[in-house]
């Protein structure tokens, strides 16, 4: 049994940020050199991805909701009496 749901966003934002300090790390130490704008198209492209992948796993889980959902007859709540508000 998992302790908490599967969220593929934030792991993509965390391997984004994990990806630039590695990368400024590298350049810290004198591996290699980085140009100060290598952050923007990085970030970007992390950031986007993870919202795309948040808004797919948003749309997966509230169509299998759905799915799942008891009541699936169009009856309305009660049959006896009237239902306007005043």
């Amino acid at each position: 049994m998992l302790l908490h749901e599967f969220r593929p966003g934030r792991l993509l934002v965390g391997l984004t940020a994990l990806t630039l300090a590695a990368v400024y790390a590298g350049d810290a130490t004198g591996s290699w050199t980085t140009p100060w704008y290598a952050v923007i198209p990085v970030l970007c492209a992390g950031l986007g991805t993870a919202g795309i992948a948040t808004w797919v796993t948003y749309r997966i889980r509230r169509r299998s909701a759905r799915s799942r959902s008891s009541d699936t007859t169009d009856a309305p709540a009660s049959s006896s009496g009237s239902q306007a508000i005043r």
